[in-house]
Order: C-alpha cells, then sequence, then structure tokens
C-alpha cells in the first residue's frame, strides 16, 4: 500500500512495519478468542449466554 512512498519506507527501518505487527496481533487474538469461545460453549450448556440472562425465566409471586 505505501511501498512506493520513501517516508513509509524510512519509517520502517526505523520503527518496523507497525501496522503489519498489529494485524498480526489481532489475528492473534481473534485465534486465541475462537479457541477459548468454542471450548466455553462445548464445556458449558447449561451456562446462560450472557450474565445479565438468567438460566430459568422468572416464577410469579
Amino acid at each position: 500500500m505505501f511501498s512506493q512512498t520513501p517516508v513509509y519506507d524510512r519509517l520502517v527501518a526505523e520503527r518496523g512495519d507497525i501496522p503489519v505487527q498489529v494485524r498480526g496481533e489481532a489475528d492473534r487474538i481473534h485465534r486465541d478468542l475462537a479457541h477459548v469461545l468454542r471450548q466455553t460453549s462445548t464445556a458449558q450448556p447449561d451456562t446462560p449466554r450472557s450474565a445479565f440472562e438468567p438460566k430459568q425465566p422468572p416464577t410469579a409471586l
């Protein structure tokens, strides 16, 4: 994307390719989160989907 700009090339040489590093970290976090969510959904099917969602509907008094 910016490979034809000398300013970007100089910044990459000095500081590293930050957008590529951020993208890599975001991909890693996404994979880790997907893994955790898969484990959670298969390990505890009786738990509510949210802390605010009750397991059973409230009963009338």
